[in-house]
This record gives structure tokens, C-alpha cells and sequence, in this order.
């Protein structure tokens, strides 16, 4: 991940940790001046930390070991700016994982575009017992995504147009909706 870079400056030399009775000494310089090389890119790391484990200013390999400590898997097709967006708000999706709200915006992330998400059940309050239950038996979730500019997503996939075309791969939001719904929940995934 992180290497030597040759030449690089020390933030910190060593020799001027020494009194100064040591200054003069030939060998001393050498041997600290190449323990500087060695150290001075774990220093700069470590006085860079803050900016590395902010999604905002991370280096884009150092990114994806972000995004692993907050369980995200952006995808590796995905611009630079939409890894750093997943990883930034993950742990806020993370909080409406499993909620229509969630889903929505986890699609939404991922495509650009608003899904159209309708669910098979629902609530109701009744002051009467025996009263029907609203929604059906079985817990479905059925999610239309509109390809704005697209000629021809519908139902196999990512046409071959428009702007958010490259981004429709029915594989990728079939994976990425079974994630994100509860286990128990069936799913049917529109792409018109």
C-alpha cells in the first residue's frame, strides 16, 4: 500500500535530536541521515493520518481500506467521486439498512436515479378485533429503475446509451438490492 519514496525530506531529522557534541562525527551523520530515509514516510503518515481517514481527502487505495472498516463495497467501475460519497455516508445508510428508505437511497447512490420502490405490506390499527390485516402474505419488493437517456434497459440489463448507462448492470443492482433487504424479503427488479 504505502512505499518509500526516495528523497523525501524527513519532518524530524534525527541528527538534530543529538546534543551537539555529536554533530561533527561523520559516521553518526551517515547512519542517521539513512535511518531518516527509512522513517521519513511512516512520519509523514502519521502527521497526514487525519486526511487519510477522511473519505473527502484519502488516497484512492488508502479509500478502499476505508470503505472495508465501514462495511461498504463500492464498485470498482464507480467514479472516484461516488466511492468517496458511499464511504462518507455509510454509516448513516447503515442505520436504514433493511427500510425502503434505505434501499431508495442505495440505488440512488449507485445509479443516480430515483427508484420507484412499492411494497407488499403495510399497517393499520383497528379498534375491533379480527380485523384484516393490510398487504399481502408474502413479503415482496418490487423496484423500478427509470434509465434516463437510456435506449432500451428494459428487463436484460444495461442498454447501450445515455449517460447512466454504463451503470445499469442488472447483476450489480440484483446484488446490490439483496444486500440491502431483509432475507426474508423477495424482490423484483424492473429496469425500464
Amino acid at each position: 500500500m504505502r512505499s518509500g519514496i526516495p528523497g523525501l525530506p524527513t519532518p524530524h531529522p534525527l541528527i538534530d535530536q543529538l546534543p551537539s557534541v555529536y554533530l561533527e562525527q561523520d559516521f553518526l551523520q551517515r547512519f542517521l541521515a539513512a535511518l531518516d530515509d527509512v522513517l521519513a514516510p511512516v512520519l509523514l503518515s502519521i502527521d497526514n493520518l487525519p486526511a487519510h481517514l477522511d473519505p473527502r481527502s484519502a488516497p484512492d487505495d488508502f479509500l478502499d481500506w476505508l470503505a472495508q472498516w465501514v462495511a461498504v463495497d463500492p464498485h470498482e467501475d464507480s467514479p472516484p467521486e461516488l466511492r468517496r460519497a458511499a464511504v462518507r455516508g455509510a454509516v448513516t445508510r447503515h442505520a436504514r439498512r433493511g427500510t425502503a428508505g434505505g434501499l431508495a437511497e442505495a440505488l440512488r447512490l449507485e445509479t443516480g436515479t430515483e427508484p420507484e420502490i412499492v411494497e407488499s405490506g403495510g399497517t393499520a390499527w383497528s379498534t375491533r378485533p379480527h380485523t384484516a390485516l393490510p398487504g399481502q402474505d408474502r413479503p415482496w419488493v418490487t423496484i423500478r429503475i427509470r434509465a434516463t437517456g437510456d435506449d432500451g434497459a428494459g428487463g436484460g440489463g444495461a442498454g447501450s446509451g445515455g449517460p447512466g448507462a454504463g451503470r445499469l448492470d442488472r447483476v450489480r443492482l440484483e446484488e446490490l438490492i439483496g444486500a440491502e433487504v431483509p432475507a426474508h424479503v423477495g424482490f423484483t427488479l424492473e429496469l425500464l
